[in-house]
C-alpha cells in the first residue's frame, strides 16, 4: 500500500517520515575530525536524512575518491563535475579517522570514477589494508560502484577480504536506465554474483539495496528481491526515496510502513539472511548489526 500521490500530498511528509534531530559533542567531534583530515562522507554529500542520528553515535560512512562523480544519477545529490585528483593519502586518513572515532566497524563507499583505469578498485583495496593495519580487530564494509562489470576489479576488492561487499541495485530494471546514469541492471546483478563467487564463505557477506517511491510497482520490487536471491545476496536494505531537490527525479509515492514490513517478511522467506526494510533505512544504516546477523555471529565483526 502507498499513501495518496496527488501533488499536494507528495509535498507533505507523511507522519511515519520523521528525521531525528540530535545535537551534542559527538556530532561536533565527527564534523571536526572530517574537516581536519579533509575527508568526504556520503552522509554530507548525499544529504542522508540519518546524518544526525549516526553522527550522534560517532559513526560515518567515508566516501573515497573525491566529492565529484563521473555519472549523473537523477536521484543522487552528489555533484557531477570533472573528477578530482586521487588523494594517495586518503586510505591512511580514513584509517586515522576510524582510530580517533574508536570505530570497530567501518563503512566505506566512493563516487563513480569511470575516468580511472581501475575504476577505483585499487583505492578500495588500499583502504581496507590501511584499516586492517590500524584496527586489526575491526570490520569493514565496502559499498562499491559497478566497476563497469569487470571481474578482475571486483576480485581486486574481494582479495582484500572486506567483511561485507555491498553494491546497490537502487531500483527495478525498468527504471534503471533513466534513474541510474551509466548503470545497467544486468551488470549490477553480475557484479553481485561475481562477488559471491569470489568471497570466502563465512568471512565476507554480500549486500544490496533499493529505494522505493521512484515509480516502481510492488510487483517490480518483488522481482528485484528474487533476482538478488538468484545472485545469492545475503543482506538487503529497502528505504523510501526522498528527492534531494526539485531538480532530481520526481517522487512517485510514499510507501506505507506495512508494505515495508511485507517486503521484509518476503525477503526472509526467500532466503535473505539479514533485512532492514523501513522508510528511513539507508545502505549503511545499522550496518554492523546486519553483518553480524548475516555472518551468524553475535561477536564483534573482525577483518580477516
Amino acid at each position: 500500500m502507498s499513501a495518496p500521490t496527488t501533488k499536494n500530498d507528495l509535498q507533505r511528509l507523511p507522519p511515519w517520515i520523521r528525521v531525528k534531530v540530535q545535537v551534542g559533542q559527538n556530532r561536533t567531534d565527527v564534523l571536526d575530525l572530517i574537516e581536519d583530515l579533509d575527508l568526504n562522507t556520503v552522509c554530507q554529500s548525499a544529504k542522508c536524512p540519518n546524518i544526525a542520528e549516526c553522527w550522534h553515535r560517532r559513526t560515518a560512512t567515508f566516501m573515497l575518491l573525491g566529492n565529484r562523480c563521473t555519472r549523473k544519477c537523477t536521484f543522487c545529490a552528489i555533484d557531477s563535475f570533472k573528477p578530482e585528483p586521487v588523494d594517495a593519502d586518503e586510505p591512511g586518513k580514513v584509517a586515522e579517522a576510524a582510530v580517533r572515532l574508536a570505530l570497530k566497524y567501518v563503512v566505506v563507499t566512493s563516487v563513480n570514477r569511470d575516468d580511472l583505469s581501475d575504476k577505483g578498485a585499487g583505492h578500495f583495496a588500499e583502504t581496507i589494508a590501511a584499516l586492517r593495519e590500524r584496527i586489526p580487530d575491526g570490520g569493514i564494509e565496502v559499498l562499491t560502484p559497478d566497476f563497469k562489470g569487470r571481474r578482475q576489479l571486483v576480485e581486486q576488492v574481494l582479495a582484500a577480504k572486506p567483511t561485507v561487499f555491498n553494491h546497490n541495485m537502487e531500483t527495478c530494471e525498468r527504471l534503471t536506465g533513466p534513474v541510474r546514469s551509466g548503470g545497467r541492471y544486468d551488470r549490477s546483478l553480475s557484479v553481485l554474483t561475481m562477488a559471491k563467487q569470489l568471497a570466502v564463505p563465512g568471512q565476507t557477506a554480500t549486500k544490496s539495496g533499493i529505494m522505493v517511491g521512484l515509480g516502481e510497482t510492488d510487483a517490480e520490487v518483488e522481482t528485484v528481491l528474487r533476482d538478488l536471491r538468484t545472485a545469492d545476496v545475503d543482506i538487503l536494505t529497502i528505504g523510501q526515496y526522498l528527492p534531494p531537490s526539485r531538480e532530481h527525479w520526481d517522487l512517485d509515492r510514499y510507501v506505507e510502513p506495512a508494505q515495508f514490513e511485507a517486503w521484509s517478511e518476503m525477503a526472509y522467506e526467500i532466503g535473505f539472511k539479514a533485512v532492514r526494510s523501513a522508510p528511513m533505512v539507508r545502505s549503511s544504516y545499522h550496518a554492523e548489526e546486519m553483518a553480524r546477523q548475516a555472518l551468524g555471529t553475535d561477536k564483534e565483526i573482525r577483518l580477516h
